[in-house]
């Protein structure tokens, strides 16, 4: 099985920051003031502009969401849970917070709207948003969500893509709230897109903070296979591609070589780009990794696993591979994850086993899988086990990606 993406999962976000221009009412500096403006009316029904804002908030790191029923009820689908600014302040009526503007965090706006799309981190509020009108509302883990897009509706990997800057945002505020220089408290700038000290004899610039990761699918061209590795961390019998951060100094394709043989005592040659993939679900403390994906071609073959970073690595063959691809049921997985959306936002929610969707038509369990289409580390594998996209080695010793 090979799924295409137009984009990765959490890539192809549809808002774009504007360029703050005169007169240019969306721009982010703006919006701002006119957000401002509307905070500190008493009566604001008059202020028209703020029905072209939405809000979504954000609790832990968890995106604020509702699921309706697909058409055919089948398999139902969740969307952002948007709010209006005025909602907002319903929804932080019973909390001792109080909503500022340095609340928002500037999100971007769509091309052809005038909308204005805005996040808010509710973590510290003690309202609940359950309810609103007829539609139902539950803060869900981004995790969650991912697994439960259906890969095939640009829309919801559309949403997938807002919630996961939004996440990233919000998270690395939540982490720089103090100078890394002189210690003083941080304060928002630009609607929240970047941050300053508020020391005046420092006032250093603070910007949202990438990590940059190599990941990485090790060949042995000369026996038609890939090398594939288990940390501890895994669910039972995934397996999947090498991966590392990049140390200081260090050019994507050293790091590529260097984690290779840190890891598992194989020597590599060419370094052969494939494609990048925002990932904001990590750890708190690195709100958003950058993915950067590699087909790495091995000049020596034999294993030495270091067992404090893997559980294990071995070869496998490009048959092997195909028939992972082929057992795991990733719409399976999709389709139950998406019903446990549904359930979460009607206050009933049942634990379910992420390793039990991955099960051959049979019932029994598959020997192996590989990450989901929601993974780079699924498509750099794909990719080589169907023949998609992988350039050869070069046949020059002296080129750019030899280097």
């Amino acid at each position: 099985m090979s799924i295409n993406l137009q984009s990765h999962v959490f890539a192809g976000n549809p808002l774009r920051s504007k360029t703050p221009k005169p007169g240019d009412s969306t721009s982010p500096n703006s919006a701002f003031e006119t957000l401002k403006d509307y905070l500190l009316l008493e009566n604001p029904n008059g202020n028209q502009s703020l029905l072209n804002f939405k809000v979504l908030p954000v609790r832990r790191g968890r995106p604020l969401a509702s699921s309706l029923a697909s058409a055919d009820d089948s398999v139902p689908v969740w969307h952002l849970g948007w709010l209006s600014v005025a909602d907002c302040k319903v929804f932080m009526g019973g909390s001792d917070a109080r909503l500022t503007e340095d609340s928002f965090v500037y999100l971007g706006t769509e091309s052809d709207a005038d909308l204005v799309y805005w996040a808010i981190d509710v973590s510290s509020m003690s309202g609940s948003v359950s309810e609103l009108g007829d539609r139902r509302f539950c803060f869900v883990e981004l995790r969650t969500l991912m697994v439960a897009t259906d890969w095939a509706d640009s829309r919801m990997m559309q949403e997938l893509a807002i919630a996961g800057h939004a996440r990233a945002l919000l998270e690395w505020h939540g982490i720089s709230r103090f100078c890394g220089h002189c210690g003083e408290k941080t304060v928002p700038m630009e609607a929240g897109r970047r941050k300053r000290c508020s020391n005046e004899s420092c006032k250093k610039r603070i910007y949202p903070r990438v990590d940059p990761v190599v990941i990485m699918l090790v060949i042995d061209k000369e026996n038609d296979r890939a090398l594939l590795s288990r940390q501890s961390r895994f669910v039972p019998r995934m397996w999947s591609c090498l991966a590392g951060f990049i140390e200081p100094g260090e050019s994507l394709e050293e790091a590529v070589r260097r984690e290779t043989w840190e890891e598992t005592g194989v020597e590599v040659g060419e370094v052969v780009y494939h494609s990048s993939q925002p990932w904001p679900v990590g750890p708190n403390s690195m709100p958003c990794q950058l993915m950067v994906g590699f087909f790495a071609y091995a000049k020596s073959f034999d294993i030495q696993v270091d067992k404090e970073e893997l559980e294990d690595a071995q070869w496998h063959s490009r048959e092997d591979i195909k028939k992972a691809l082929t057992f795991a049921e990733y719409e399976k997985a999709q389709r139950t994850l998406a019903a446990k959306v549904e359930q979460m936002c009607k206050g009933v929610e049942k634990g379910q086993s992420f390793s039990s969707d991955f099960n051959v038509e049979s019932g029994e369990l598959a020997p192996m899988f590989v990450p989901g289409p929601f993974a780079i580390a699924h498509h750099l594998i794909s990719s080589w086990a169907h023949q998609v996209g992988v350039a050869a080695p070069s046949k020059q010793s002296n080129s750019i990606s030899n280097l």
